[in-house]
């Protein structure tokens, strides 16, 4: 079944999170109560996507019934990718969503037929959506910069559109090489012909890039802790219908509330195997020692994931060369700049100062995999 899911994940991501949303008409409020009344919300999330596993904790120890009104409800739907969950919060299907910078950002630009607003940060990561595999026949490498470098002249792969096609191109960029053809290919391919040969590297997102490696299919080559810069890195966002912002300010707050205490539970390496367990308890065909090795292994140390709850300064570098990205692919239109409302984290803000916290809340710093049980 995996096989089968990760073959439609990757046919379709790249492009569906480019253009998702583009002609479906402006729809009516749909009505979310007034303050200190339940709410039934729908939340979209992605347990195949390794740094948006916040909402895989929030769902798993229901941390959201403290914080919203007695008698609310929250129905977590698994999205293949952003794109899935962006089509069903414009489409209204959906009111919160957790995903990657590019559907994200994509989402906040469609105000004219639902208002979606990014109100907080998931995580930021240099190894998360921007890892190159290399086959296991490849060289043995002094570090990643030198294995882009030997993929110059050769062909090279990624999901386009994705946050692994940002990365690899700013890779060849730093490395100052041009592959013989940068071949747009889905998960699935990318695997078979990593595992063939036929290609001589891959930009892949966690587990995926875990599962491939442990699998023995490939190994890794370089991530972006290779390459300077905070554009070098990704992150992932959490998207809300402002007719929840406006209409429900109580419920606003309840969530990112629940979303904090998510994040921290997430940066305590003591609950790595409580971690592990709820991810492979709503993923399948992902083993629960590659689950917990996508976010939590790095035998050098280097960092995972750090939780930033909050759009600090470089959060906003990242989706400034993110959305230059996108705009550069016209995706927006004649936009070339986000609206002004698309970043809306003045709760987050609040929510965090509160509680005497600041940003970024923890980082998680890989550790060597024989600390796994």
């Amino acid at each position: 079944m995996y096989k089968n899911l990760i073959k439609t994940l990757g046919a379709t991501a790249a492009v569906a999170l480019l253009t998702v949303g583009a002609t479906a008409p402006v729809s009516a409020k749909v009505g979310f109560g007034k303050p200190g009344e339940k709410v039934d919300l729908v939340i979209g999330y992605q347990p195949y996507y390794t740094e948006s596993w916040s909402g895989v904790v929030l769902n798993g120890k229901n941390m959201w019934k403290k914080h919203l009104p007695k008698g609310s409800t929250a129905k977590f739907e698994i999205g293949l990718q952003g794109s899935v969950i962006v089509g069903k919060l414009l489409g209204e299907k959906n009111h919160i969503g957790y995903m990657g910078d590019m559907p994200a950002i994509v989402s906040s630009m469609r105000e004219k037929q639902v208002d979606l607003r990014m109100i907080s940060v998931l995580g930021t990561s240099k190894q998360q959506c921007n890892i190159f595999l290399v086959p296991n026949s490849a060289p043995k490498f002094k570090n990643g910069m030198e294995a882009v470098k030997w993929m110059d002249g050769k062909l090279i792969a990624a999901p386009h559109g994705a946050c692994t096609d940002r990365f690899a191109l700013l890779a060849f960029e730093q490395a100052g090489i041009k592959p013989s053809k940068y071949l747009n290919q889905n998960i699935e391919n990318i695997t078979k012909n990593l595992e063939a040969g036929k290609i001589a590297g891959a930009a892949i997102w966690e587990p995926t890039a875990s599962k491939i490696v442990m699998k023995g299919i490939a190994r890794r080559g370089a991530t972006g802790a290779d390459f300077s810069g905070d554009d070098s890195g990704d992150a992932g966002f959490l998207v809300m219908m402002n007719e929840i912002i406006q209409d429900r300010p109580d419920v606003h707050r309840g969530w990112l509330e629940a979303e904090l205490d998510a994040q921290l539970f997430l940066a305590d390496l003591s609950n790595a195997s409580a971690v592990a367990k709820m991810a492979d308890d709503q993923t399948e065909g992902i083993e629960r020692k590659i689950l917990w090795a996508s976010l939590y292994q790095d035998e050098g140390g280097v960092n995972k994931l750090t939780l930033d709850f909050v759009f600090n300064n470089k959060v906003k570098t990242m989706l400034k060369a993110s959305t230059a990205f996108l705009a550069g692919k016209k995706k927006f239109g004649k936009r070339k700049d986000l609206r002004a409302e698309s970043v809306w984290d003045d709760m987050a803000r609040k929510v965090m100062k509160d509680r005497g916290l600041s940003s970024p809340l923890g980082k998680i710093d890989g550790v060597p995999m024989s600390q796994y049980k």
